[in-house]
């Protein structure tokens, strides 16, 4: 697979979000629980939601704070997703793998197609706080070979 992360030029990367903020999650020594794996999934799937439904609110609320930071709005964050990141905008279909700690850090890979049935992963980076739910901290996208038909 070749790693692709659409929109390399634009100062509002995800791709850039997740290199810049690497080292702000805490280390997580940590094995993940099923009731983790199940947070980290309704929490990428009510953003998905959010997306779906135009609510950049919603979306950017589920962001983690470097995150939020980094946009200063709901409205740049959704703007960012919308022109960077369309198939998780909108996508047609969406599998989610087993979430992974790697390297200390929680990792979420999502197989999604987009409109035109090409297959990408967007690897989600997880935070978590003590004692504060699951929030996401940063999406990177490759590009399958595959192609849905």
């Amino acid at each position: 697979m070749n790693t692709f992360v659409t929109g390399i030029a634009r100062p509002f990367c995800l791709g850039a979000a997740l290199l810049l903020f690497a080292g702000t999650a805490p280390a997580l020594a940590q094995r993940l629980t099923p009731a983790d794996g199940q947070a980290i999934r309704s929490v990428i799937e009510a953003q998905l939601d959010a997306f779906a439904k135009d609510d950049a609110e919603q979306a950017f609320a589920l962001a983690a704070p470097p995150i939020q930071t980094m946009f200063g709005s709901a409205a740049n964050f959704m703007h960012m997703v919308k022109t960077g990141y369309p198939v998780v905008y909108r996508p047609m279909s969406v599998t989610f793998l087993k979430p992974e700690v790697i390297e200390g850090e929680i990792m979420q890979a999502v197989q999604m197609s987009d409109q035109q049935g090409q297959v990408w992963v967007a690897h989600y980076r997880m935070l978590r706080r003590k004692n504060k739910p699951w929030l996401i901290n940063g999406c990177q996208l490759e590009r399958s070979d595959a192609r849905i038909t």
